[in-house]
C-alpha cells in the first residue's frame, strides 16, 4: 500500500519560512518523480513544485509565482522529498500536498493527472 505522508504544516507570518517534509513508503521511490501542489477551499489543486528521479534523472521545475523562494528536494536514501518555503506571503495559505508521479510516464509534469499518487496533505497558513 502505498503511502504518501506530510508534516511541517503551521501558521506563519508573512515573510517567514516554513519546511515541508513528505515520507513516501510502499512504492520504488527512485522510480517516481516528486511534486508539491496546493489548494484553497474552492480552487483548483495547483502546481507548486517538482523534481526527478535524480539530477541526471530531469530537470526541477516551480510555478512561476514561487520561483527563487521555494526549494524542492528529495533524499532517495530516506524515501522523503521537502518543500523549503522562504518569503511567504498570504495568499500562499493553502493545504499543500506530495505526489508521486511514474518517471517517464506521459503527461505534463505541472498536471495533477499525471500524478499517481497522492498525500492527505497539510494546512498552511500565512498570516499577514
Amino acid at each position: 500500500q502505498v503511502q504518501l505522508v506530510e508534516s511541517g504544516g503551521g501558521s506563519v507570518q508573512s515573510g517567514d519560512s516554513l519546511r515541508l517534509s513528505c515520507a513516501a513508503s510502499g512504492l520504488t521511490f527512485s522510480w517516481y518523480a516528486m511534486g508539491w501542489f496546493r489548494q484553497a477551499p474552492g480552487k483548483e489543486r495547483e502546481f507548486v513544485a517538482t523534481i526527478p528521479i535524480s539530477r541526471s534523472g530531469g530537470s526541477t521545475y516551480y510555478a512561476d509565482s514561487v520561483k527563487g523562494r521555494f526549494t524542492i528536494s528529495r533524499d532517495n536514501a530516506k524515501n522523503t522529498v521537502d518543500l523549503q518555503m522562504n518569503s511567504m506571503k498570504p495568499e500562499e495559505t493553502d493545504d499543500y500536498y506530495c505526489a508521486a508521479r511514474l518517471q517517464g510516464r506521459g503527461g505534463s509534469y505541472y498536471s495533477t493527472h499525471a500524478y499517481a499518487y497522492w498525500g492527505q496533505g497539510t494546512q498552511v497558513t500565512v498570516s499577514s
